[in-house]
Order: C-alpha cells, then sequence, then structure tokens
C-alpha cells in the first residue's frame, strides 16, 4: 500500500459519512469525482455516470426524510479501495421505516469517490427464515424473498 493511502480512503469515507448525517448536500456532493460511476450489481438498471446524479438523489433523500441517518458499522482500505458497512435509517415520506443495510465499495483517487458499487437493501420485515430462503433459492419460488 502507498504511503498513507489508507488513511486518504478512510478520510472521505468518513467526510462522506459526517456529510450525510449533517444533510450537507454540497459537502456529500464534493465526495465524487465529477465522472463518478456508480453501480448496483444486484439492480443492473440503476447505474449511472456523474456527480450530478449524486446531487439528484441525495437532495431528494434529504428533502424527503429529515430524519435519515447514516450508520457506519465497519470499514477497511486496501490501496485506493474502501470497503464500508452501512446501516441507513429514517422515517420514509408516508411514515413507513426506512431501514438500509449493505455495503458500499468505493474507488478512491486524490480525495474523491471514482467509482462505487453499492449493495444496500432494505432490511426484510417478515419472518420466514433460513429454511424458507434456502427452500426459495433451489425451488426458483419468491417464497424467501
Amino acid at each position: 500500500m502507498a504511503p498513507n493511502t489508507g488513511s486518504r480512503v478512510f478520510a472521505v469515507l468518513e467526510r462522506l459519512h459526517l456529510a450525510q448525517n449533517r444533510h450537507d448536500l454540497e459537502a456529500f456532493v464534493a465526495c465524487f469525482a465529477p465522472d463518478y460511476q456508480s453501480e448496483q450489481p444486484v439492480h443492473p438498471d440503476r447505474a449511472f455516470r456523474g456527480r450530478e446524479q449524486v446531487r439528484t438523489n441525495w437532495s431528494t433523500v434529504f428533502s424527503e426524510m429529515p430524519d435519515f441517518h447514516a450508520e457506519l458499522l465497519r470499514a477497511s482500505a486496501d490501496d485506493d479501495t474502501a470497503w464500508a458497512e452501512w446501516r441507513w435509517t429514517g422515517t420514509q415520506a408516508d411514515g413507513g421505516r426506512f431501514d438500509w443495510r449493505g455495503v458500499t465499495i468505493f474507488g478512491v483517487t486524490e480525495d474523491q469517490i471514482t467509482w462505487g458499487r453499492l449493495y444496500l437493501e432494505p432490511v426484510q420485515e417478515t419472518r420466514a427464515g433460513i429454511d424458507a430462503a434456502v427452500r426459495g433459492m433451489v425451488r426458483g419460488s419468491a417464497e424467501g424473498s
């Protein structure tokens, strides 16, 4: 690992995390490179390129969910790549509970996030259990989803 690369990557994650919880859109967007490339591998139709889409997405989150809160549970860095485990909570516009958990993998260059892969999903509230999930996985039914 290059000298101080890990601490530089962690500094970007910390800036991102603080901006999320302060609902500071400008500070949040500044964490991303102008040509940022976002992917959500389990939702390929959500991929996009550009910092302006980050601004659009998060201005909606901050304005529509005033109690949005991000918890950075764990993070790890390897050279210019950061892995972070998150819990995002809040109250949706219709009063429903917002509770998402998952992992992001970010590429960082010159103190900005240049690419990201997001693996975040809503926490499932039903209690079907592991047996039903495995049955659904192997049978192809929605039983385990």
